[in-house]
């Protein structure tokens, strides 16, 4: 049965109230109470509220069986649970309470919800609605924009599925999916998510983020960027406002000078202050230094970084590295912002141990200055170089090229070096200057060459392949070059004295020299003392070997500590070395590393200095300033 259709202008009142009636005669009660005023309080119908018509400019009402549907035209105003709605038009479907809205639709929520859109399908029921095309969400602290939005005014949830844009006081935020609660002032950004302030540029694939309080909530790969560096972590919050990071999976801050890694990260961009926990690496772009350990402290304003816990730094410099090992790392340089360029300083402090190449250390506290190359050793400090053993008061060592050059001993210095026959040549001295030279020795590996070995008379394995030397005329292997730092000269100031084995031009045995002077200075030459020159009444005597005892070997307070010596994996590993146990000598055959003469320059032999006498074995040889056999008298035996 079709009821028909009337149209009514709600602009005429007269006209408006036979409409009324009219409408009333057909819908009935029921549909009075669908789309009347709400029901009294404390009264319950047991249906859904339903959507209220406040306002529109013409309705024209559509019966149909089971259904009752309304077409609202021009300025139309719609309620329901304190929400307002507003539409170029609309039609209702009073049996469904469900709204149609169309052009500059506009929903208001209380005093601090707006919600726009061309198009909304609002159902009455679940106090939900859809809005499509030019939507826009606002409230007191923001303004979402996009092209769908699902919202749920009865939870107060905003999902858009499309690509949205939102903006604050402070940031613009996108993403291809992001979800609102209203009630908590909280996104959910999914997919693609960016985070764009003045100051600060953040990407990530997920991200939660309160308009409220400003912090931005992350799980996902992460990447933060603004003008002092950049912040790449899995997960953890980051203060848009105070600009502070505080990260809970592996993290790394990237800063002009540096870079921090930690399993966590706490990071404040105003401050310039990184503090890093578990696994920590620290980078120095300038340098090429890399210092780990177990927790990091950077602070970009003062210049000052900090590692503890198996901290260990790895300084880089023409492919030969410096490694070092302190309960504590301090790593100072140039402030952030400052105009003067300060020189860059490593600081270990406690348990120090250092290797490289060429120089081997502990000590109690080290400063070594990158700027001028010089390391500063403090505090029962011990060196080691090739065959040498050094230790003082303090030592300095002035690198050139990355290599050790000089070696300044300060207070109580002791020299010690074992040659190959395991005696110890010993150098003592209130004050004692080391020079090093860099050389390069071309190493030729030993030719080889196969054999096949008959099998004897009756067996029937077959011959076996051995492996001998080639003869000279065998093709060598190709040469390899090697760079070595030896020692070049010793000078010792005060109270000096000196031990040093003798040996001939065959390599033999002599006897043990001893001089005591105030100044002396020892000139080497392919790693064997070449020209000594004692200055201040030395006194001095050579000990046949045959009257050499244990106790004329040592100067006092002589320890060869060999077996404190540091190596690359102990640096880097943290393995203990053995102790102050001192290693005795041992006499074995072999060619001795030392070959003492008193020649000058030009290979002349020099009297002996003043206060040594001719030195005389028990079979009454003598031996000149060379320590040489002199030659003997007609009759003498020799």
């Amino acid at each position: 049965m079709n009821l028909g259709t009337q149209t009514y202008s709600l602009l005429r009142p007269l006209a408006v109230f036979f409409a009324c009636l009219a409408a009333i005669m057909l819908l009935g009660t029921s549909g009075w109470a669908q789309v009347g005023r709400p029901a009294a309080p404390g009264t319950s119908s047991g249906a859904p509220e339903q959507v209220q018509i406040l306002h529109a400019d013409t309705l024209d009402v559509s019966q149909a069986p089971g259904s009752a549907t309304r077409r609202l035209v021009g300025n139309v105003r719609l309620r329901h649970k304190g929400a307002l709605m507003f539409c170029d038009l609309a039609i209702q479907n009073s049996s469904a309470n469900v709204v149609e809205a169309y052009g500059n639709v506009r929903i208001l929520q209380g005093d601090t919800i707006t919600v726009k859109g061309d198009t909304m399908y609002y159902y009455g029921n679940t106090r939900s609605s859809t809005l499509l095309s030019r939507v826009s969400l606002r409230d007191t602290k923001m303004t979402l924009t996009t092209s769908r939005l699902d919202y749920d005014m009865a939870n107060g949830i905003a999902h858009y599925p499309n690509k949205g844009r939102i903006v604050d006081k402070d940031n613009v935020l996108t993403s291809e999916e992001g979800y609102y609660d209203t009630r908590i002032k909280q996104f959910t950004f999914i997919r693609n998510v960016k985070l764009v302030n003045p100051k600060t540029t953040l990407t990530a694939d997920s991200l939660l983020y309160n308009s409220g309080t400003k912090l931005a909530t992350f799980q996902g790969p992460t990447k933060i960027v603004n003008k002092d560096g950049t912040l790449i972590a899995r997960e953890g919050t980051y203060n848009t406002v105070t600009r502070i990071s505080n990260f809970r999976k592996r993290a790394t801050a990237y800063t002009e000078k540096y870079t921090l890694t930690g399993d966590t990260l706490d990071f404040d961009n105003q401050t310039e202050l990184g503090i890093a926990r578990g696994n920590v690496v620290l980078v120095g772009k300038e340098n090429n230094t890399i210092i780990t350990g177990d927790q990091g402290r950077y602070n970009g304003k003062a210049g000052i970084s900090r590692v503890t816990g198996n901290a260990v730094v790895r300084s880089v410099v023409n492919k030969d590295t410096l490694y070092m090992r302190a309960d504590t790392l301090f790593s100072y340089d140039t402030p952030s912002g400052s105009k003067e360029k300060k020189p860059r300083k490593l600081v270990g402090q406690k348990n120090v141990l250092v290797y490289k190449s060429d120089l081997q250390s502990r000590c109690d506290s080290l400063v070594y200055a990158v700027s001028d190359s010089t390391i500063y050793f403090y505090k029962k400090p011990i060196v080691w170089s090739d065959s040498y053993q050094m230790e003082a008061d303090s030592l300095t060592a002035k690198l050139k090229n990355n290599r050790i050059n000089t070696l300044l001993l300060r207070g109580r210095s002791f020299v010690i070096s074992q040659d190959s026959l395991q005696y110890f040549n010993q150098i003592k001295g209130r004050s004692i200057t080391a020079s090093f030279k860099n050389v390069r020795d071309t190493i030729r590996p030993k030719p080889v060459a196969t054999a096949r070995v008959r099998p004897k008379a009756g067996q029937k394995a077959p011959p076996k392949v051995v492996t001998q030397p080639r003869p000279a005329t065998a093709v060598a292997a190709p040469l390899a070059i090697e760079d070595k730092t030896i020692l070049n000269r010793v000078v010792v100031e005060g109270n000096g004295q000196s031990i040093y084995y003798v040996v001939d031009d065959k390599n033999v045995f002599t006897g043990m020299n001893r001089v005591d002077c105030s100044k002396m200075t020892i000139d080497f030459k392919k790693g064997r003392v070449g020209t000594i020159r004692f200055y201040g009444s030395p006194d001095g005597a050579l000990t046949p070997p045959k009257l050499l005892t244990e106790d004329k070997k040592k100067l006092d307070n002589f320890r060869w500590r060999i077996d404190e010596k540091p190596t690359k994996e102990q640096v880097l590993g943290g393995q203990k070395t053995t102790g102050n146990k001192a290693t005795e000598p041992i006499a074995s055959q072999g060619t001795s590393a030392t070959n003492p003469s008193a020649t000058s320059a030009t290979g002349k032999v020099q009297p002996l200095p003043k206060g040594i006498s001719t030195p005389v074995d028990k079979s009454g040889i003598k031996f000149d300033a060379n320590f040489k056999p002199l030659p003997t008298k007609a009759g003498q035996k020799k």
